[in-house]
């Protein structure tokens, strides 16, 4: 084999590797809707990005996700207006109202949403957004990790929820507009249909491709501009996932009206049609690994080869 043909595959294969290098879900170590949450650390949900409407002014109206270097998972009902030079989306945002050194702004280039959605009520409450121009990873900007189909958050399973959105109702986060979490557990889809059965002036019916988190006895919970926002747990090897995306709720943080997401899981096959690449947490997250293998293989080879 000709050493420019042999330099040209190493370095392709090389390409591949460092493409797929940045891993998704990992927090770094930090030095330094919500209601009843607490102010964030900064760069504490390195994935969360502001999604702001820019007529007739700039204003936040929910936020998201990052899961690739141009695409972010929010909700559809998000995006009511179809013109996507509409929306801008910033990356690195800590401080709605203050000076944060690693944002970035990006226009949307399209909004992908399932077929059939009407509203959150109806289920498939889920956006998938292209950026115009790709993130830059840091330290502070990172993605997170999207489950399989088979992934599992069971009942009572700890998970956080950041936003930007109103820290009670109809009260609007102040101040320098700091980004916020709280922590809430996963609540079994039989509790939440049997929880909100108990409100039947408003009957909800709880989806297969909708999960709840929060408190029976309320108190914490997103709230109104936390939509879109992401639902995440850590699996035991520390991995940061996100189970849900902030989707509706009667009012906030009520008893027996936990908050509602669209479930992750049941939009696995829409994502990976959608977004080029994308790894799955899970069985496709361990066919990575082999992917690894194999190139290193290949790499391992094609050094023998030049050796000879």
């Amino acid at each position: 084999m000709p050493k420019m043909l042999i330099a040209a595959v190493f370095w392709s294969l090389t390409g591949m590797l460092v493409a797929n290098a940045q891993k998704c879900g990992r927090v770094p170590v930090l030095e330094n809707r919500i209601v009843g949450g607490t102010e964030s650390r900064e760069g504490a949900w390195p994935w969360v990005v502001d999604v702001t409407t820019q007529t007739p002014t700039s204003r936040h109206v929910c936020g998201g996700s990052l899961i690739a270097i141009n695409w972010v998972v929010s909700a559809a009902h998000c995006f009511v207006n179809p013109d996507v030079n509409e929306y801008l989306i910033y990356a690195g945002r800590h401080q709605q109202h203050g000076y944060n050194y690693h944002e970035s702004a990006h226009s949307v280039k399209r909004i992908v949403i399932p077929y059939g959605y009407v509203e959150p009520h109806s289920g498939n409450d889920l956006a998938l957004v292209e950026l115009s121009t790709p993130v830059t990873w840091s330290e502070r900007v990172q993605p997170v990790c999207l489950p399989d189909s088979g992934t599992l958050f069971p009942g009572g399973l700890e998970c956080y929820v950041a936003g930007w959105g109103n820290i009670r109702e109809d009260v609007p986060l102040g101040g320098l507009g700091t980004l916020q979490e709280v922590q809430v557990p996963i609540i079994s889809q039989s509790s939440c249909q049997e929880m909100y059965r108990m409100h039947p002036t408003e009957p909800v019916d709880i989806l297969h491709d909708m999960i709840c988190a929060g408190f029976r006895e309320g108190g914490k919970d997103s709230c109104q501009g936390d939509s879109g926002g992401p639902l995440v747990c850590q699996m035991v090897n520390g991995t940061w996932v996100q189970a849900g995306v902030v989707s509706f709720g009667l009012g906030c943080a009520h008893p027996n009206q936990p908050g509602v997401y669209t479930r992750v899981t049941s939009f696995s096959s829409f994502i990976r049609s959608t977004v080029p690449g994308i790894q799955l947490y899970g069985r496709a997250h361990q066919s990575w690994c082999g992917r690894v293998a194999v190139v290193v293989s290949c790499l391992s080879s094609l050094l023998i080869q030049l050796q000879r």
